[in-house]
């Protein structure tokens, strides 16, 4: 018979570091400025998905089609990001393709769909996306650069 030690979470070599990455992400959602880029997100998100019905451009099927399930997409990367601060980094860069290609969607998509109105609304709305996308990225990644953990101990 071998003889199994259990190790808990508190033995784990890194538990100091993780627990003040936790604490720094906590912080960083707490702030208005990290409260203020979730709330636009969603509502950006939001507005992308129904667009086509507010700015009055729902008859172009495929470009509907495409703002509708972007903007659900950017919204549920988004919704979440003050819950798992840390965690959210790769979500936000998505959401920052997803604003991208919002601004490109209606000379991309197929269809002919860039009129002035819809060209407009993707812009504006793409622009906002991909500002928001990126200020949750650079948020989200100053909370994975600020321990000084393993990899800070080992560059020294």
């Amino acid at each position: 018979m071998t003889d199994r030690t259990q190790t808990t979470m508190e033995s784990h070599p890194d538990i100091l570091e993780m627990r003040e990455r936790h604490a720094r992400a906590e912080r960083a959602a707490s702030t208005q400025q990290g409260q203020a880029v979730e709330a636009l997100a969603l509502l950006t998100g939001l507005y992308l998905a129904a667009s086509p019905w507010i700015a009055g451009f729902n008859g172009l099927s495929t470009l509907t089609v495409n703002n509708l399930i972007t903007g659900i997409a950017y919204a549920l990367l988004l919704s979440g990001f003050g819950h798992a601060y840390e965690r959210t980094h790769a979500r936000a860069w998505a959401a920052a393709v997803i604003g991208a290609w919002t601004i490109i969607a209606p000379w991309v998509v197929a269809g002919n769909v860039d009129t002035t109105r819809t060209i407009v609304n993707n812009i504006i709305v793409g622009v906002i996306a991909l500002m928001l996308a990126l200020m949750a990225a650079m948020a989200a990644g100053d909370t994975d650069r600020g321990g000084s953990g393993r990899s800070a101990r080992m560059a020294r």
